[in-house]
């Protein structure tokens, strides 16, 4: 299998609409941005507009961002109102392509492969170093497509399974990919689709852990075909995936290392394996809306995501590794490692033409042969 550095050149791979407010409720006139340049001179002071309306996930990131991260941002800058609007990545994306003529989000917080999309429907504007000083402090191997937007964290995808059920049953502890196609498996895996970002880098890494890759498919969808086997449906969502391993009617899943740890703090006895093979990460990625009515306000926003005090809250409260080089309290650092030199750099550009037919063909081939 080829392994390939850590880097999102290009990446692939919410419900609703409903606005919650946060900060001060008064308009105000705009407050005086200083921005500070690579070189550490100040620059001319640019204006915030006094509104701001940032999209992004919900749950946990939701309850972050808006109990921490806006009171901070208006601690800065108190006379800008934010607004969150809450959902998963692809509506985001659909919503902002729905609104081109006349953007009503001026931020998203978005994962890659929905970011990367949006690139190619031509939906964002330019990050700029000089304009959002911090973006200096993100390191090359995370840049983004175009300087579309800016990594504000990440995490890897891998396998997670519950350490008492495996013991209680004497399955086997997963180090492969391939681990999870061995029959006694059977009837302890939980998974999704390849509608969903877990099921379908699941069946990219499938396909690089028996020869082929994104752009090789075929081996992907033969051990696709075996795991269909071995559940009686594939989840529709991570909620769904979180319930089958809370009940403990699955052992196994597939998705991110955050995902894991959050479920493990919660209560639930699981264990993240980062395998032999390799896998991909799932980068968050901020974007300004071209042609938002905020871009100022938008701007400041990115940078403060980028600050040591918003990166540490990403790991230390959502298990998020941060996109800069912040120092980390040990037991944090610690509990988010795992073997970088492994990364798969997926070619975004294969997966977004592919990923239609990808998904005609598992719904035809695949999805009929689960429980069978």
């Amino acid at each position: 299998m080829k392994k390939k550095a850590l880097s999102v050149l290009s990446i692939f791979a919410l419900t609703g609409s409903l606005l919650a407010g946060c900060g001060s409720s008064t308009p105000q006139t705009a407050t005086p941005a200083p921005t500070t340049g690579n070189s550490g001179g100040t620059q001319a002071q640019v204006q915030l507009e006094d509104t701001l309306v940032v999209a992004g996930n919900g749950a946990t990131v939701e309850k972050l961002m808006k109990d921490e991260i806006f009171k901070k941002f208006n601690e800065k800058y108190p006379n800008v109102k934010l607004t969150y609007v809450s959902g998963v990545s692809t509506e985001i994306v659909a919503k902002v392509k729905a609104q081109k003529n006349a953007p009503q989000i001026d931020l998203t917080i978005i994962e890659g492969g929905e970011q990367e999309k949006g690139r190619q429907e031509g939906l964002w504007e330019t990050i700029s170093g000089t304009e959002i000083p911090n973006v200096k402090n993100v390191p090359q191997d995370l840049k983004v497509t175009d300087d579309s937007g800016v990594v504000v964290n990440f995490t890897p995808m891998g396998i997670s399974y519950n350490s008492e059920l495996v013991k209680e049953k004497s399955l086997p502890v997963p180090k492969s990919w391939n681990d999870l196609t061995k029959p006694e498996v059977k009837g302890n895996i939980t998974m999704t689709d390849v509608a969903s970002n877990f099921g379908r880098s699941t069946m990219i890494m499938l396909a690089y852990a028996n020869g082929g890759s994104e752009k090789s498919i075929e081996p992907g969808f033969e051990k696709l075909a075996t795991l269909a086997g071995y559940m009686p449906t594939f989840a529709k969502s991570a909620a769904q995936l979180q319930q089958n391993l809370q009940n403990k009617s699955a052992a196994y899943t597939t998705w991110t290392m955050a995902r894991s740890l959050t479920q493990k703090e919660a209560g639930v006895p699981l264990e993240f394996v980062f395998p032999e093979e390799g896998g991909n990460i799932v980068p968050n990625i901020a974007t300004l809306v071209k042609g938002a009515k905020h871009p100022q306000a938008a701007k400041a926003f990115v940078d403060f995501l980028l600050t040591d005090e918003v990166q540490t809250m990403y790991a230390t409260k959502l298990y998020y590794n941060p996109a800069t080089s912040v120092k980390l309290p040990d037991d944090v650092a610690k509990t988010l490692e795992f073997d970088r030199s492994k990364v798969v750099n997926f070619d975004y550009d294969i997966i977004s033409k592919e990923t239609s037919a990808w998904l005609d063909r598992f719904n035809k081939e695949i999805a009929p042969k689960t429980g069978k």
